[in-house]
């Protein structure tokens, strides 16, 4: 056969050969052992035959490139091509330096595999009424073959006696893995016989023959389904199809159940039917599909699925509650509650309602809030209640005060990435617990993210899940009994993974003397790295000498006394149980010694005040004036003028004093007369009614006996208050306060003897004076009080008196 084959080939390629020689249009006649199309694997020749003498050569694929081929006689070559996977193209050529110059010959090898024969032919009569169907076939292709195939499928047709002539029907040229073809039938046929006939340009094979009977593979047209109508627990299915059947099937599934199939309500015929479709629950999406059957043959495809709500009902079951108090606030709670399922909400949640039991406060509540704060009572009960459009839920209560329990012995925390595992041993008391909570939240974080979960009575440990990694947990766990009391064991440093923190904390500082107050705040929980156990503080002086000193991780501040100034830098690290943090941020601040600095400041307040004092002592009219201030401050130091020489040489003479007359100048003569006054001695009297509202003032010379060899002295006693009538008029009564310009006050006036001109000029004189030094002293003259003298004069008497100095300044 192969022989025959190769036999054929070369007489073609001979007779083109000659008619292209005949021709001139080709230099060669190109052909293969094995024809263009072969089988993938094999092994063939190809050969080329020249018409020309010049150098020949063989090329393969795109671009061409050169083949080591093999010189078969004078004017032939070949090439052998060993196990071919692919399509390929050859081409020979002849070049020639002299005309003509011919074109080269080539050939395109097809590779590929026979076709395989059908496999899993089956078909489906699909019953479109009561007089035809359709009949539909599939089967599979088998493997790839890369060449093109025909398919065709034979039906021979059955009816009653009669056996039909087989008919073709042509298949789909898609090249998928499977092939489907479909023809029509009427009602009177009762069974079909089918195969499939495949090919392609390497071989034609023939599937087996398949006998059905019609009615073994009979379907139904899908159903259509409408919208049902649901109450909250039944929804009612309405079915329609074009042929009635004996079977319908009808599903029903929530969007993460499993599909249910509704019980068959028996054979119904009707083209339309009504399914009803119980056990529902309240406030559900429930998906619906169907599908039909007839007695015999096979179940139609499922509907299109429908959906539909269930109506509503008042939840079924308490909320799941629970409360934390917070820290800084003890008169509010804070009542927490968990989401509600669907199977225990039974409707869409409106709101949530909170009701303080003794207070009689009710709070509605948002539906999205699963937190809310109330005013804290003593011994109040906390409610809350989930509420849709039909009802509330059973209450959830919280006792807020709770009597002492046995708490739960051997708190353990075990860790297991990701979760922790939290046990304990169960209380060695009579009445067994009614159920404990386990609480747990980040540290610090209590009332932002509390977590809890509710176990029986009988449990001795819990999961919890949700930690998440290198962050630190503190939590509780409490024992409740049906007495309400209750108790607690709490536990802390619960993490799944740590390392060390990233930073240490910033510092602020305030300095109060020789003491430094350090406060610091907690690290952010993106630092922090599991579980704070520690805070180190480091300070140093200004000789490079380091401290450290350790503080508990619940401590914010930390106060060092007794420090010796001096300038200091401090940091802080932060540390957990896998090691210490870098330092944070340095700090720098100054001890001083104040002992030191207050004394210097002392010591040049006083020396102001001396260089002041010293100013002002330069001023005469100062002196005098700060004599008298001096004067009225030692009021019980005064000397008794009754005691003084003068006053005894005074009483010498009743009733009658030698007073020397004030000269105009400042020297007197021994020989002058002294001028006597009569003194009449008063009765002291008030400040208010002594002073004159008027006051004059006159500055006395001093007089001495000798203008040569003594000194000036004092002429009268210092007083204030002295009532002078002259002996020349007893109707005088003009009244004058003198103040030598040396500290020395006189106390009675000469009569007729001091001009008044000069008295005035040395009191304007000392006046200004006076106001240059002491500029915040009084405008008018407050030492410049009248003189009063009346009667008598007694020694006893006189006294002086400085409530008008007072008064005045």
């Amino acid at each position: 056969m192969a022989t025959m084959s190769q036999t054929w080939s070369i007489l073609t390629v001979v007779t083109v050969l000659a008619v292209q020689l005949c021709i001139g249009e080709k230099s060669c006649v190109i052909w293969s052992s094995n024809g263009p199309v072969v089988q993938r694997g094999s092994s063939f020749n190809v050969y080329c035959t020249f018409n020309c003498e010049c150098k020949r050569s063989m090329y393969s694929d795109h671009p061409p490139t050169p083949q080591k081929h093999i010189q078969f006689n004078s004017t032939t070559i070949h090439f052998n091509v060993v196990n071919i996977t692919k399509n390929r193209t050859f081409s020979c050529e002849c070049k020639c330096s002299h005309p003509p110059i011919l074109d080269p010959c080539g050939l395109d090898i097809s590779a590929g595999y026979p076709p395989d024969r059908a496999k899993n032919l089956s078909c489906i009569y699909k019953v479109l009424n009561n007089e035809s169907g359709v009949v539909v076939c599939t089967w599979n292709r088998g493997r790839k073959t890369y060449l093109r195939n025909t398919a065709v499928l034979w039906v021979r047709t059955v009816s009653g006696s009669h056996i039909g002539t087989p008919q073709s029907y042509n298949v789909s040229s898609k090249e998928t893995d499977s092939a489907s073809a479909n023809f029509t039938v009427s009602s009177s046929v009762q069974s079909i016989s089918v195969w499939v006939q495949t090919s392609n340009l390497l071989d034609t094979v023939v599937s087996d023959t398949i006998n059905y009977t019609l009615s073994d593979i009979a379907m139904p047209l899908t159903p259509v389904l409408w919208l049902p109508e649901c109450s909250s627990r039944e929804c009612v299915i309405k079915v329609e199809q074009p042929v009635g059947t004996q079977h319908l099937e009808i599903q029903y599934r929530t969007e993460k159940q499993m599909w249910t199939t509704n019980p068959d309500s028996g054979v119904k015929m009707s083209l339309v039917q009504v399914q009803p479709v119980s056990s529902l629950e309240p406030y559900r999406l429930y998906h619906f599909r169907a599908r039909s059957k007839f007695s015999t043959g096979l179940w139609s495809q499922w509907s299109t699925n429908i959906s539909s709500w269930t109506q509503e009902e008042a939840p079924a079951k308490e909320l799941d509650v629970w409360f934390a108090k917070s820290d800084s606030d003890s008169k509010s709670l804070t009542v927490y509650w968990k989401d509600i399922d669907i199977s225990i909400a039974r409707g869409k949640i409106i709101d949530y309602i909170v009701r303080v039991t003794n207070s009689g406060l009710n709070y509605n509540i948002s539906a999205q809030a699963r937190n809310y704060s109330v005013p804290f009572y003593d011994n109040c009960e906390v409610t809350v209640y989930a509420r849709n459009s039909k009802g509330l839920s059973p209450p959830a209560r919280i006792t807020t005060c709770f009597t002492k329990a046995e708490p739960p012995q051997d708190v353990r925390v075990t860790k297991h990435n990701p979760n922790v595992t939290i046990s304990w041993s169960k209380p060695e008391t009579t009445p067994l617990p009614a159920a404990y909570v386990v609480e747990w939240y980040p540290d610090g974080h209590k009332l932002e993210e509390l977590r809890w979960v509710r176990l029986g009575g009988n449990d001795n440990h819990a999961v919890i899940t949700g930690v998440q990694p290198f962050k630190c947990y503190e939590g509780a766990v409490y024992v409740l009994y049906d007495d309400n009391s209750m108790t607690r064991t709490s536990f802390t440093g619960v993490y799944t993974m740590e390392s060390i923190p990233t930073a240490g904390p910033s510092v602020e500082e305030k300095v109060e003397g020789d003491a430094v107050k350090v406060n610091w705040t907690e690290l952010p929980r993106g630092q922090r790295r599991g579980c704070i156990t520690k805070y180190t503080i480091y300070l140093e002086n200004s000789s490079g000498h380091q401290q450290s000193y350790s503080v508990q991780a619940s401590e914010r501040t930390h106060t060092f006394k007794g420090l010796s100034p001096a300038v200091y830098s401090l940091c802080m690290t932060a540390s957990t149980a896998q090691g210490e943090s870098p330092k944070g941020q340095k700090i720098k601040f100054v001890i001083q010694q104040h002992t030191q600095l207050l004394l210097i400041l002392v010591c040049a307040v006083l020396f102001l005040i001396v260089v002041v004092l010293l100013c002002l002592c330069q001023s005469s009219a100062v002196k005098q004036r700060f004599w008298v201030f001096f004067q009225c401050l030692m009021l019980d130091v005064v000397p008794d003028p009754a005691n003084s020489k003068w006053a005894k040489e005074c009483t010498q003479e009743k009733g009658r004093m030698n007073l020397p007359p004030q000269l105009r100048n400042s020297s007197v003569t021994e020989e002058d007369e002294p001028i006597l006054v009569d003194v009449e001695e008063l009765p002291q009297q008030s400040s208010d009614i002594s002073a004159p509202t008027n006051v004059s003032s006159q500055l006395l010379p001093q007089t001495s006996q000798s203008s040569e060899t003594e000194p000036a002295t004092l002429l009268y006693p210092l007083t204030t208050y002295i009532k002078s009538f002259s002996h020349d008029s007893d109707s005088s009564n003009h009244t004058q306060t003198s103040l030598d310009t040396n500290t020395t006050v006189g106390y009675i006036s000469s009569h007729g003897n001091m001009e008044e001109d000069n008295q005035e000029e040395v009191e304007e004189a000392a006046e200004e004076e006076f106001a240059e030094v002491l500029g915040f002293f009084p405008s008018h003259n407050v030492f410049m009080e009248p003189l009063v003298l009346g009667g008598k004069l007694t020694l006893d008497a006189v006294k002086i008196d400085c409530g008008n100095f007072f008064q005045n300044s």
